[in-house]
C-alpha cells in the first residue's frame, strides 16, 4: 500500500510500485477480505473476475476473452480480484488438453505484461496445482494459513467486542474448536450475537457461544 501510494517518488528513480500479488492458502483464511482491505484503503474499486466464465469449449476463444480482460484493466484503473486462480493457472503437464495449454501461455503473457495502473490480486486454495511458471509473474506470493489458538481467542474478542462479558470461558470455545477458519470463527461469533439479541439479550452468554460454535462445527462436518 505504501509503495502504491508513493509511486510516483518510485518512478523518478526508475522503479515501479508492487501491484501484482498471489495469496495462497485454505478457504475462510482472509485472501478476499485482504483484496478488499486493499481496495478500500487505496480508494480503488473492487472487480472480482470471474475466470470460469472465461473458459469457452470454442478453440481460441478463452485466449481472446484473456486479451479483452487485460485490455480493460489497462484502461480502467481499480483493483482487480482473481479469485479461483487455480482455474486457469493449474500446472502444464503432458495429459493436458492443448487448448488449456494456449491458455494458459495467454495467461502468463497477460500478467507478464500488464503495465497498467491496477492492482492485481490472484488467490487460491492449492497453490500446489498451480504452474510453477505462475509464481514468477507475480511481486509477492503471500501463504495464509489456519488460525492457530491465539488467533482464534483474538478473533473471538475483535468479533464480539461489546457483546463479550468477562464471565465468557474464551480459552474453553478455543480448545473445542481449534480447526476452525477465521471465517467460521467470525461466522460463529455472529451467530451467537443473533442468539442473544433475539432473546432479548445485550451480552452472549456461554450458552451462546457454546451453541452457535456446536452448529457451525456440525456444518462444517457435512460440508466435509
Amino acid at each position: 500500500m505504501h509503495e502504491y501510494v508513493q509511486q510516483e517518488v518510485l518512478k523518478q528513480h526508475g522503479l515501479s510500485n508492487r501491484r501484482k500479488i498471489l495469496l495462497a492458502g485454505p478457504p475462510g483464511t482472509g485472501k478476499t477480505m485482504t483484496a478488499g482491505v486493499l481496495a478500500n484503503t487505496l480508494g480503488l474499486p473492487m472487480v472480482a473476475v470471474r475466470l470460469d466464465m472465461i473458459l469457452s469449449r470454442y478453440m481460441g476463444e478463452s485466449s481472446a476473452k484473456l486479451h479483452q480482460v487485460f485490455e480493460f484493466i489497462a484502461n480502467n484503473r481499480a483493483l482487480y480480484l482473481f479469485d479461483e486462480f487455480d482455474t486457469l493457472g493449474g500446472e502444464r503437464g503432458g495429459n493436458d488438453v492443448g487448448e488449456m495449454r494456449r491458455v494458459l501461455n495467454t495467461l502468463l503473457l497477460c500478467i507478464e505484461q500488464d503495465k497498467s495502473e491496477s492492482l492485481l490480486v490472484a488467490a487460491t486454495n492449492k497453490p500446489d496445482m498451480l504452474d510453477r511458471a505462475i509464481f514468477r509473474r507475480f511481486d509477492d506470493c503471500i501463504e495464509y494459513t489456519m488460525p492457530d489458538k491465539k488467533d482464534i481467542s483474538q478473533i473471538i474478542r475483535n468479533s464480539l467486542s461489546t457483546f463479550l462479558t468477562d464471565d465468557i470461558a474464551v480459552d474453553a470455545i478455543v480448545n473445542s474448536y481449534e480447526n476452525m477458519s477465521c471465517a467460521d470463527v467470525v461466522s460463529a461469533c455472529h451467530d451467537a450475537v443473533k442468539i442473544a439479541l433475539l432473546e432479548g439479550k445485550n451480552q452472549v452468554s456461554q450458552l451462546n457461544l457454546e451453541q452457535s460454535f456446536a452448529e457451525r462445527s456440525a456444518t462444517l462436518k457435512l460440508q466435509k
